[in-house]
């Protein structure tokens, strides 16, 4: 088995590349290299430093892997550790990451080929080679965020501390419809959800959803000026550049999806997001002008609707947002791990996730209680 180190996916072809991938649109060949052929990444400082295993020349394994000399676009946040780690003398950046850019979405994260008699080898391997670099270019740690759970023993074992979250998804155990979905909610919650949707139909609005090939230029040149003022407004400069957006759809055909709301002849409002195997996941919104209660009905509500059209079973409708609870969303473990090279920061920040779960494991718990389902023996 050969170790190769990659600075870009357009060394790889993405019949190669997506039978490690799966269905997973975010791990896709047509998405992580768009990123990088759109001018996504160096700008905010995402540097590619693949690892591939290959067998007689054919791939079997891969670890997506890029430099970073920031944190900006993790959602995983570790700005104290940095500081903590500067402030001792050290430095932190830059650091090595395993992640889909600008994503905080769950996913493999150590790559195997399907017809591989013994996954957990390669996957052993990726992790070594992971940390591998660390130690052999003196970079401070490596990061895997969003891995599944099953991949979690061979980073533990390789020595990655694990580190507990939490993000809210709604769950589809075989709906018909949305009545259906309103159905499992408590009276209350019922009434919120109807009320909040008949508001958004009282303001002159209608609302389209297009998928794929139906995307047309226009729509994404529109839904483009939205996303950038959303990050204009809150963060700063825009992650993903428009090319990246008009390119999308030949790159994943059929996977990118726009919901959008317009007034008359003009959109004032869009949300954006992907269409997995079994999942959908909404992944950016903005709007020109405020409209009541108009957010939810994009992003969760019309996606719920999107999700029970194509049979799928859950919406990852992204990180944070408590408010999504009280909308028929459940919290969801998320993880990340981490290998740290310093021992001593190693054993602190061990400590420090250590406490961190359980409070995260007491903050998980507490949500049983405000959950928008009804008793099911009501």
């Amino acid at each position: 088995m050969e170790l190769e180190v990659v600075d870009s996916l357009s060394a790889i072809s993405p019949g190669e590349w997506d039978q490690l991938a799966g269905g997973d649109p975010f791990l896709r060949h047509g998405f992580l290299h768009g990123l990088e052929a759109t001018d996504c990444l160096s700008p905010q400082g995402w540097y590619p430093q693949h690892v591939l295993l290959r067998e007689d020349g054919a791939l079997r394994a891969a670890l997506p892997l890029y430099v970073r000399d920031n944190s900006y676009g993790e959602f995983v946040f570790d700005w104290s550790w940095a500081d903590a780690y500067e402030r001792a003398g050290g430095k932190y950046y830059p650091k090595l990451v395993t992640a889909v850019p600008f994503s905080p979405v769950g996913g493999q994260r150590l790559l195997v080929t399907p017809d591989v008699p013994d996954p957990s080898t390669l996957r052993a391997r990726l992790c070594a080679a992971g940390v591998q670099l660390c130690n052999d270019n003196q970079l401070s740690s490596w990061h895997c965020l969003f891995p599944l759970s099953e991949q979690l023993p061979e980073l533990e074992s390789a020595g990655l501390v694990t580190r507990l979250g939490c993000q809210y998804q709604w769950l589809n155990p075989g709906y018909s419809d949305f009545d259906a979905f309103l159905a499992a909610l408590t009276s209350k919650k019922r009434k919120q959800i109807k009320r909040e949707r008949r508001l958004v139909a009282e303001q002159d609005l209608s609302v389209e959803t297009f998928v794929g090939d139906a995307i047309t230029e226009q729509h994404w040149s529109v839904f483009y000026r939205f996303y950038c003022s959303t990050f204009h407004r809150k963060w700063g400069e825009p992650r993903l550049t428009e090319r990246f957006f008009l390119e999308l759809n030949d790159r994943l055909p059929g996977a990118p999806f726009l919901i959008m709301a317009r007034r008359g002849e003009e959109y004032l409002a869009g949300a954006f997001g992907l269409i997995g195997d079994d999942t959908l996941y909404g992944r950016h919104w903005g709007c020109s002008a405020h409209a009541d209660h108009l957010h939810f009905e994009l992003c969760y509500y019309r996606t719920i609707d999107l999700c029970l059209a194509l049979g799928l079973k859950r919406l990852d409708a992204g990180a944070q947002g408590e408010h999504k609870i009280a909308r028929g969303f459940v919290p969801v473990r998320t993880w990340s791990a981490h290998w740290i090279r310093d021992n001593g920061f190693r054993a602190a920040v061990s400590e420090f996730v250590g406490r961190e779960r359980d409070a995260m494991e007491t903050y998980i718990s507490s949500l049983d209680s405000h959950l928008a389902f009804r008793n099911p023996d009501s």
